[in-house]
């Protein structure tokens, strides 16, 4: 009796074991960090559920920015009191190269991202979200361009009107486009701003500023708005997450414009910082399921939502998130759901 009490136990500890972290099947013991990995390539190398990666990273006190990962960098498997961890051993390829006599070290190679940096870094440069309409309609505007001219574009002079305007200040060009509503409540979740271009300010004076446009992806337009440069880099370093509350959004939009949404699309999520969205959040992705007709009743049936994807959340506003999604197995479409993975 007491034998297999003990057997049962022991069982069981294993499984709260293996529950707590499961990880993927042919799974490496040591990975050495290539130049073109990310986070989430590596993570999905030990595990089943990459998002899990900060349950099992074992930070070395002894290195420095130990949660930093270089190109390589030997990532290893070691079990502590019985739960799997990754232990890092920095590599010689970052290491640091000393000026001696001088105290002073350069790092030589560039830590590793978590997503693919180059799909998302045009993308942040030309979208931008606008809390409400009496944000657009309260800043400042295009008034004309040079002699009188109604269009502009990169090169040319033009002029502004608004008292917020900062001389020798660098700023935005934008155009109203989508206004989001939530799907439920119709409450105006923000502004998509199309990026027009980009000004600088020579000369002002009373609210009249003359601009320089430094940058145009479309005719510059009298009553387009100005904002300032959006000094927010993106994150390049944070790690693969669950969200700490539990989230329930939908896709309510593909800001480049294409119809089906596939693998490093980015996309807009009707969730954002005030819901407990995080950089570095993973979602799932829920097809939404069409309504058929039962050929037999003759009722109308939903079809279940079908979990078709993984979406990472980079970049968060109040009321909305913009995330890159990392796979999809269908093609994904606006007003599909997404929930904790």
């Amino acid at each position: 009796m007491r034998k297999t009490l003990l057997a049962v136990l022991l069982l069981a500890a294993g499984s709260v074991a293996q529950g707590a972290v499961q990880l993927k099947d042919g799974h490496p013991d040591r990975y050495t960090v290539v130049k073109g990995d990310t986070l989430w390539d590596i993570s999905g190398k030990f595990l089943s559920k990459p998002w899990k990666w900060p349950e099992i990273w074992q930070v070395n006190p002894q290195v420095r920015n130990p949660n930093l990962i270089y190109p390589g960098d030997v990532l290893s498997l070691v079990y502590v009191n019985g739960q799997p961890r990754i232990v890092l051993n920095r590599g010689a390829s970052h290491g640091t190269i000393k000026l001696s006599p001088q105290v002073r070290s350069t790092p030589i190679a560039e830590a590793v991202p978590t997503i693919p940096l180059e799909k998302i870094n045009a993308f942040l440069l030309s979208n931008r979200i606008v809390n409400s309409e009496g944000d657009f309609s309260n800043a400042p505007y295009m008034v004309a361009g040079d002699a009188d001219r109604v269009v502009s574009g990169a090169g040319d002079r033009a002029y502004a009107r608004g008292r917020q305007l900062n001389e020798e200040g660098s700023y935005g060009i934008f155009r109203q486009g989508k206004v989001y509503t939530d799907p439920d409540t119709k409450e105006v979740l923000g502004i998509d701003a199309m990026d027009v271009g980009s000004a600088n300010v020579v000369a002002k004076e009373d609210d009249i500023a003359t601009l320089n446009l430094t940058r145009s992806t479309q005719e510059v337009r009298p009553g387009d708005r100005l904002f300032p440069t959006e000094e927010r880099a993106i994150t390049s370093t944070f790690m693969p997450s669950e969200p700490k509350r539990s989230i329930q959004g939908t896709i309510i939009d593909v800001p480049r414009g294409v119809t089906q949404i596939g693998k490093y699309d980015v996309v807009t999520i009707d969730k954002g910082a005030r819901d407990g969205l995080e950089e570095g959040n993973v979602l799932a992705i829920y097809k939404l399921g069409e309504t058929v007709r039962d050929r037999v009743s003759g009722d109308l049936v939903k079809i279940p939502n079908e979990r078709s994807g993984l979406v990472m959340i980079f970049r968060t506003y109040n009321r909305l998130s913009y995330g890159l999604v990392l796979t999809a197995s269908r093609s994904l479409e606006v007003q599909d759901k997404v929930r904790n993975p």
